[in-house]
């Protein structure tokens, strides 16, 4: 069974700043808010250069200690979670409207539901992942050294996906990370697939990238976002 009814489904192929890429997401959140129904839309996107974002509770040294690099460029996430690497993985976004029962689901319950799909869609392409139960982890902040319940990892128990996630007024925002040899026009294609039969190719105005160009300057890029406690 679906995951979703229907989808809008953006193959983003334009590197993105990590600034750039978090602006975006915030304003799609906002677009699927304000547009009503409960189509989500479903992005899957790039870097324009080594980045790593870390979780929007977290602090800048979480990042720095995980991955001290002079060649990185560290950005604070608008969702939860942990420290991700995004110079060796695939990226994709989920904005699901409040109106949708993920959105109001237990966090839990929306994590379940979206990493069953995820790892439909790496077991159909040859992936050998499983779905933790439990926590799995080390505790430390560094994202893909420590699953928890409902991340994905390999049967060795080495984490592959993991997600942070951010409920607003107008839904849920689930950014998610995965780790796989397959490539990133394969993943996106199953997986959604997996996430709706009835799934439409889409994409946002160019006033939406604008703004999020502004908002990008504006927040995410902005020294007081980066070290805010």
């Amino acid at each position: 069974m679906s995951v979703f009814e229907s989808l809008d489904f953006w193959r983003d192929k334009q590197p993105r700043t990590g600034a750039e890429n978090m602006a975006v997401d915030q304003l799609l959140m906002e677009l699927v808010g304000q547009r009503g129904g409960d189509r989500p839309i479903l992005r899957v996107y790039e870097w324009s250069e080594p980045t790593v974002t870390f979780g929007y509770f977290l602090l800048l040294s979480d990042a720095t200690d995980a991955f001290p690099d002079d060649d990185l460029t560290y950005v604070r996430r608008w969702t939860g979670g942990g420290v991700v690497d995004h110079r060796v993985d695939l990226t994709y976004t989920l904005m699901i409207p409040r109106s949708h029962e993920l959105a109001t689901a237990r966090g839990a319950e929306s994590y379940r539901a979206i990493h069953q799909a995820l790892a439909d869609t790496l077991q159909s392409l040859g992936e050998k992942v499983r779905l933790t139960v439990v926590d799995e982890g080390d505790g430390s902040a560094a994202c893909f050294t420590n699953p928890v319940a409902y991340d994905l990892t390999d049967m060795a128990g080495e984490k592959v996906a993991g997600a942070g996630q951010r409920r607003t007024k107008f839904g849920l925002l689930h950014q998610g990370s995965v780790m796989t040899s397959v490539s990133q026009d394969a993943f996106a294609a199953q997986l959604v697939r997996e996430f709706s039969g009835q799934a439409t190719v889409w994409s946002p105005d160019s006033s939406l990238l604008l703004n999020a160009c502004d908002l990008a300057v504006e927040r995410y890029a902005t020294k007081r976002w980066l070290m805010k406690k």
